[in-house]
């Protein structure tokens, strides 16, 4: 047997690619029992792709997903057929878009939940053409469980109605009914107040705490809405770029400066401010180095083609990186295609960086030698103080340098500071050449770009 301070579920370095994208990686986290656990973050961020490996929808491409019931019966839900989820494990889902039978009355829906208990009881039907006093039984149990949670959603006075006809709060209400019905020990709930008023997100919260409270079963939720999170989440998951960025308790995720930097999409210049407002001047310093083992890999994972296995390990406590394999990002692919340059051409070269492990993404490094005296890189907008640091640390510090760029090596800055098409569409080579002719940079623009480096 199980204690209520054991996890439900463990997502152990789980990873799920598309082709050569890696929507989800090496991502690890626990749901505990009788809890509500919320899995938040920006769109894109992969949310509803780890719900589908746990719901059977997709089977990931690693890791390991084990749910443990009450009675200690241990499953991975990767091996488990789709159909097996729900029916052995206990696992219920609702989805992002409604999905009821809205042709079928609210009492309807939920006996459509109840289906297997009902053919089994009813002999498949032979039974139930008799009215078999085992089928009249369940039958009645079905009814009475079905009334109760159209009580616990506030929609008996509905249940004759066509489904298609309730509100559109009261649809959602009732789809949580419906997958109660099932009897699950862990609920899944994909954005279940997307598009809700505030009146109804109160009733969604009445009813969420009203489960876990009252029939031990723990949910875990995707969810926009922070007003719903923060009030009735015990544990808090934060997703960006298929990554976790934290993940506590929702008073510390809501402070954590990683999550308002991926939520507010801040510029490079806003950063610090912004670290500063939440009372941690040093994390700075965090947002600029390489996520934690804990964390799974860096953002640049999402570019990597060819097997998670090949592209991704799993590092060790104390060397405190993830590394990534040669030839696994943009840099190293666009290095192999790339023509040949001219002998007498003085070109910029890419070369992979090294650290003591393995060779790490390529970074562009200008054929200029550095000049004694580095400019001020900030001066091209676009640049921030976290970039411009990155730059240096590769060997590029003048503005002569990045005007020598060309497209191979563009590329290879963009997989090293994790842009896509932003260095192109802000023209950092037309602006330092500019500088590097000695004139004054343009007046800054007010529009943000979204960006964070």
């Amino acid at each position: 047997m199980t204690t209520v301070s054991d996890p439900i579920l463990k997502v152990e370095h789980l990873s799920m690619k598309f082709g050569g994208l890696v929507a989800v990686g090496d991502l690890s986290f626990e749901a505990r029992r009788g809890e509500i656990t919320a899995l938040i973050g920006p769109n894109g961020a992969g949310k509803t792709t780890v719900f589908n490996c746990i719901t059977g929808f997709y089977k990931p491409s690693e890791g390991m997903i084990t749910l443990t019931r009450r009675d200690g019966t241990a499953y991975l839900l990767e091996r488990l057929p789709d159909f097996q989820i729900p029916a052995k494990a206990k696992v219920a889902r609702t989805f992002q878009n409604i999905r009821l039978f809205s042709g079928m009355t609210v009492l309807e829906n939920l006996l459509v939940a109840q289906h297997n208990k009902l053919m089994l009881a009813s002999g498949f039907t032979v039974l139930g053409l008799f009215g078999a006093p085992a089928y009249r039984k369940a039958s009645a149990e079905s009814r009475d469980l079905a009334a109760h949670w159209l009580e616990k959603a506030n929609l008996i006075d509905r249940a004759d109605d066509p489904a298609g006809d309730l509100p559109y709060g009261a649809q959602r209400r009732l789809e949580i009914a419906r997958a109660m019905c099932t009897g699950p020990e862990l609920l899944c709930l994909d954005e279940p107040a997307a598009g809700l008023n505030p009146k109804e997100s109160l009733a969604l919260n009445a009813l969420l705490n009203d489960i876990k409270d009252n029939t031990g079963t723990s949910i875990l939720l995707i969810e926009h809405d922070m007003s719903v999170v923060m009030q009735i989440s015990d544990h808090v998951v934060v997703l960006e770029y298929g990554r976790k960025i934290s993940d506590g308790d929702p008073s510390f995720v809501k402070s954590d400066p990683k999550v308002i930097a991926a939520y507010l999409g801040i510029d490079d210049q806003e950063v610090e401010t912004v670290l500063v407002e939440v009372g941690d001047e040093h994390v700075i310093e965090q947002l600029d180095g390489t996520p934690d083992p804990q964390h799974g890999p860096s953002a640049s994972s999402s570019m990597m083609a060819g097997p998670v296995s090949d592209t991704i390990e799993h590092a060790a406590d104390h060397e405190g990186l993830v590394t990534v394999s040669p030839g696994a990002s943009k840099a190293d692919r666009v290095k192999a295609t790339a023509p040949a340059a001219k002998p007498a051409a003085a070109k910029p070269v890419v070369k992979p960086a090294t650290d003591r492990k393995t060779k790490a993404a390529a970074t562009p490094v200008a054929a200029k030698a550095a000049p004694a005296t580095a400019d001020d890189l900030t001066l091209i907008k676009g640049i921030g103080p976290v970039n411009a640091r990155k730059l240096n640390q590769h060997g590029v510090t003048s503005f002569a340098q990045i005007a020598a760029w060309k497209k191979a090596d563009i590329v290879a800055a963009e997989a090293y500071l994790e842009f896509d098409g932003r260095i192109a569409r802000e023209d950092w080579v037309g602006q330092a050449k500019r500088l590097a002719k000695g004139t004054k940079p343009a007046k800054p623009s007010t529009a943000k770009t979204g960006g964070r480096g």
